[in-house]
């Protein structure tokens, strides 16, 4: 749990058993916290979310950055890529899986791996019978992920 202050506390929506140990204690919202929060806050301010869950995906990102378990990569799940990726923190990336695409937060970028958490509302099917759901991570290969590109509509008028 993340003391916010003001008698507000966060709980992490990371399974208990991707945490290390001093993640069960009370724990205070650093000013390291506070800008990592920021920053994942600017990076995730395009996407199509509500404002509660993009403070939701700040704060359990912020929380996994601080205490998530080291995990080996799990990239069976994902398409490789063809272009190759070096994602930093922060950054929202895109993951494929033969039975669907979604977008992902990089938590942490360790060289070669990345540390994702998900970003889409809806599910991802990894499998025909493991999915992954909004904040759910994993850790990846990064020959598995593309920088994501949003779709931009620009409406222009010809004058003259």
């Amino acid at each position: 749990m993340l003391d916010l202050g003001s008698d507000m506390v966060f709980r992490v929506g990371i399974p208990a058993k991707h945490l290390i140990p001093s993640a069960s204690e009370q724990c205070e919202f650093t000013v390291d916290d506070a800008s990592i929060f920021q920053s994942y806050k600017e990076n995730i301010s395009h996407l199509d979310i509500s404002e509660p869950r993009k403070a939701e995906l700040a704060l359990n990102a912020v929380a996994a950055s601080r205490f998530h378990k080291p995990m080996m990569p799990k990239s069976w799940f994902f398409d490789t890529q063809s272009i190759s990726c070096e994602p930093e923190s922060g950054e929202v990336v895109t993951l494929q899986t033969p039975l669907g695409t979604a977008k992902f937060i990089v938590i942490e970028n360790s060289g070669c791996a990345s540390l994702c958490m998900m970003v889409d509302i809806e599910p991802l099917a990894l499998s025909s019978t493991k999915e992954m759901r909004f904040c759910d991570t994993i850790k990846v290969m990064n020959d598995r992920i593309t920088a994501y590109e949003e779709d931009v509509m620009l409406n222009l008028a010809l004058v003259g």
